[in-house]
């Protein structure tokens, strides 16, 4: 990839890293290559390296170029969805017989690929609190491969700190994988505090406008980036052309949209804390949340996903996910659009009953980008 832009600042990287103007027609936009083969000059005379679109497309090219580039890294991937490119990840790294550490407050995608299909294939894990490097160390064997981290996490917003537990990860000769899909790369950057590999959901604050699925590695190991192409190629589960368009064009506007998700959030939270039907707010930019320094020193800001408990059990949670008029009930986060939703019963049911299980009365909202006030005001009447 080039690394023309990578002296520039977020901003500027996020515009133009990978978005280099057509040769042929100038299009300051990179065009949407709708294309399974390439045309080539003789036996095995490929034009700018494309044969196939499942190994390498133009378009998704682009995409990974700015990806690489957002996070600092060397290789960037794309893939179909966060957890195809999980998937690559982990059968890229492992083999039957190694072990690996999760958090215990993963997303419930991320715990079912564990549980129910690499766990098959004779990979062990096991639970650790991400946020103590201590409980880390000792969830490790000698065994152990692959740290895997969430920060913030899905949906109890609980932080780690990736440089401490670089270290753990790094003394026990284990590559750290860090989840940055709740950061994005315009509030945390893993790679530069140690992380080996850093996963993104697409769909979320990248793609950023609910209308795209997909999913990215990206690495600063050129040696790691080989392997985890390989299998990119070998497994198939690539980002397609329009989808990759999408989330480059969703990722110019990421730090202005992160700003506004960060600003509105924090109202949000502040609302939450001071009513009466709320037990408990989990956001990282308020001082009482127990990884609020920690949050403060390797974010830029705290993001736009806010949970809350709230009093009366499941059925009251329930009930203010379905009477907000402006916060749509709906799975997913990081869109434009704020959403609400009750993670008990809809995004973390598949870790009912298992070490990840969150509470009933827990409701998880994706604060937007519309008015605050407006947002404030459609809780303040779903909470009564």
């Amino acid at each position: 990839m080039s690394h023309e832009h990578l002296d520039k600042s977020f901003e500027t990287i996020a515009i133009h890293a990978g978005n280099t103007a057509d040769p042929l027609t100038g299009a300051v936009v990179p065009p949407i290559y709708q294309v399974s083969t390439y045309k080539q000059d003789g036996v095995g005379g490929l034009r700018g390296g494309y044969e196939y679109s499942r190994s390498a497309n133009p378009t998704r090219t682009a995409l990974e170029e700015n990806l690489a580039a957002l996070e600092g890294g060397r290789r960037g991937l794309a893939f179909a969805s966060g957890l195809a490119a999980e998937d690559c990840l982990l059968r890229a790294l492992l083999a039957p017989g190694d072990h690996v550490v999760i958090p215990n407050d993963a997303y419930g995608g991320t715990f079912r690929l564990f549980a129910k299909v690499v766990s098959r294939w004779g990979v062990e894990w096991s639970v650790a609190d991400t946020s103590d490097p201590a409980s880390v160390r000792d969830a490790i064997t000698d065994r152990t491969k692959v740290v895997w981290v969430e920060t913030p996490s899905n949906p109890l917003l609980g932080i780690t700190d990736i440089a401490a537990v670089a270290e753990v990860a790094s003394a026990a000769g284990a590559k750290l994988v860090v989840d940055n899909t709740f950061a994005s790369p315009y509030l945390q950057q893993p790679l530069s505090l140690g992380a080996d590999i850093v996963v993104h959901s697409l769909t979320k604050y990248m793609g950023g406008h609910s209308d795209v699925v997909g999913g990215a590695l990206i690495t600063n190991s050129a040696e790691i980036g080989e392997e985890l192409a390989y299998h990119q190629n070998a497994m198939g589960a690539v980002a397609g052309p329009f989808d990759s368009w999408l989330v480059l064009r969703g990722i110019k506007t990421l730090p202005v949209r992160m700003d506004r998700h960060s600003e509105n959030a924090g109202k949000v939270a502040e609302m939450l804390t001071r009513h009466a039907k709320v037990t408990q707010v989990l956001y990282p930019g308020l001082p009482e949340h127990p990884g609020h320094d920690v949050a403060a020193k390797q974010m830029r800001a705290f993001g736009g996903m806010v949970s809350f408990r709230v009093e009366g059990g499941e059925q009251a949670a329930v009930e203010v996910c379905n009477r907000t008029k402006l916060f749509t009930l709906g799975e997913s986060l990081g869109g434009v659009e704020s959403l609400i939703e009750h993670p008990g019963r809809m995004t973390h049911a598949s870790v009912a009953g298992s070490a990840l299980e969150v509470p009933a009365d827990l409701v998880r909202v994706s604060v937007g980008i519309e008015n605050a006030d407006d947002l404030l005001a459609d809780l303040r009447q779903a909470l009564g």
